[in-house]
């Protein structure tokens, strides 16, 4: 092979970065080189990296692997160990030129291969500018990385350091730039968006650095927020949830679980009732909205009744689409020391949670039937509705903003006529 190949796992943070690290790679002249960016939000995460890694060295024998990332941050001897692996650099290494100029020879002991440096040091993140998003029709912009909270299950903090926010001014250009690229729709990410900007001059919140990018740059014809914290949620976003078109009507929530004492061992932030107070205020202000949600089977202690109550928010807040995690203990994380379930019933937990998630979006589907939608074509042949929901879009240009009538659903996808056939 020749030039750079990256490897993405995980959040949308990590395509974007991936970016970021493709074009300092090139920058720094490394070539026939693959990046494997990590995740470590579950054990079997880092598994598929392990996989993938050894995939990659079968299929190019003399290519240089670099693996970084969230798993290579938290497991660094993990990956130093592997035979297959040139080197590995932590996630602020993973965004420097100088971190590719710099890698050790072939051949190297683990402890040469290792550029990881103290994640919990890093006190701001820099701008990072892209002019695309490789295969993705949508563009992605990093606003905040790194988490203050510490919730017993998760592991993330330490592979992404303490919370720092990316300036305004610096966040519109990026906007800005991304739009002149021909992306008509962006997605603001981060590890823990809703806490942006208590570490910014004048702490401005997210809601009011999304109302800035729609005034700044009118180009944006879609606006989209990626996970968030529903309790963090600040006035600014309600006021675009209730009268701006061109924010979408869909919002990921961490919910994690709906069972009060669960939630408290998780150290949560907030209780079955504020996720249920937040699903009404945002359905009050925008009928159409839809909500999506993380949500964990199998957490320690967990009861069959807690289990029950679990179920009951989901349902209660009508997630329309959700992603459920068995639970997989992260070594170094409190939970992993509170007294597990067994293995076989985590399992059984998350899919009977899924089957719930298939049916409020099977209700999700019915309710969409007979309206009016503008899709965003993919490149699957595939399309997304405002509200996040999958349309068949077979036939139609990718990055299109297609108007259609809603004709049906095959348990998955909504089927659709565009307008004017429909018309005619």
């Amino acid at each position: 092979m020749s030039g750079v190949e990256v490897i993405t796992f995980g959040c949308r943070l990590n395509t974007y970065e991936s970016e970021v690290m493709r074009a300092e790679a090139e920058k720094a002249g490394l070539n026939n080189a693959i990046l494997v960016n990590t995740c470590a939000v579950t054990g079997e995460a880092v598994r598929q990296a392990r996989q993938a890694i050894r995939r990659a060295r079968r299929d190019n024998p003399h290519a240089r692997i670099i693996v970084t990332g969230c798993a290579a941050q938290t497991e660094k001897e993990t990956f130093a160990e592997m035979a297959e692996v040139d080197a590995v650099l932590g996630n602020e290494e993973k965004l420097k030129s100088a971190s590719y100029r710099s890698l050790p020879d072939f051949g190297v002991s683990a402890e040469e291969k290792l550029r990881v440096n103290d994640i919990m040091s890093v006190r701001a993140t820099a701008p990072q500018m892209v002019k695309h998003i490789d295969g993705h029709v949508r563009a992605f912009i990093q606003v905040q990385n790194g988490c203050d909270h510490r919730c017993t299950f998760c592991i993330i903090p330490y592979g992404r350091g303490n919370s720092r926010s990316v300036p305004m001014g610096a966040v519109v250009d990026q906007a800005r730039r991304l739009v002149e690229s021909g992306y008509c729709e962006i997605v603001l990410t981060g590890v823990d968006a809703t806490s942006y900007g208590a570490d910014l001059p004048g702490t401005p919140t997210l809601g009011l650095l999304a109302k800035t990018l729609l005034k700044q740059v009118p180009e944006i014809r879609r606006l989209r927020l990626s996970s968030i914290d529903g309790i963090e949620a600040d006035r600014h976003l309600f006021d675009l949830i209730a009268d701006e078109t061109r924010f979408m009507p869909h919002l990921h929530l961490s919910l994690q679980h709906g069972d009060d004492l669960i939630l408290k061992r998780m150290k949560r932030r907030h209780s079955s009732a504020d996720a249920r107070a937040f699903a009404d205020q945002v359905r009050r202000l925008r009928p159409d909205i839809s909500l999506g949600a993380d949500m964990i089977a199998g957490f320690p202690t967990e009861t069959d009744e807690m289990f029950e109550n679990a179920v009951g928010l989901a349902e209660d807040c009508g997630i329309a689409h959700l992603h459920v995690f068995p639970y997989s203990p992260r070594p170094g994380t409190p939970a992993a020391r509170m007294p597990q379930l067994d293995r076989a019933l985590v399992k059984d937990r998350a899919a009977r949670l899924r089957a719930v998630g298939a049916r409020l979006y099977a209700r999700h589907l019915d309710r969409l039937v007979g309206s009016e939608q503008t899709i965003l074509v993919e490149n699957n042949g595939l399309a997304h509705t405002e509200n996040f929901t999958l349309v068949d879009a077979a036939g139609l240009k990718p990055r299109a903003l297609v108007p259609v009538l809603i004709t049906g659903h095959n348990g998955k996808h909504l089927t659709m006529q565009v307008k004017q056939m429909a018309a005619a």
